[in-house]
């Protein structure tokens, strides 16, 4: 025998009201945009010695 032939119907009608709820709403997926060149620092100045100068490439 199952657990759900022993239940009273208003076991049954709790179980069943439990089951039918509706599902949570999916959240939005917030994309941000990252400029990755920047962060790793492709467009910084380069600075080097030259002659005994540093000087910006």
């Amino acid at each position: 025998m199952r657990i759900i032939d022993h239940l009273s119907e208003e076991q049954l009608n709790k179980l069943n009201g439990r089951k039918m709820k509706q599902p949570k709403p999916k959240k939005k997926v917030h994309h941000e945009h990252v400029d990755w060149e920047e962060i790793m620092g492709v467009n910084r100045d380069t600075y080097h010695r030259k002659g005994g100068a540093i000087r910006r490439r």
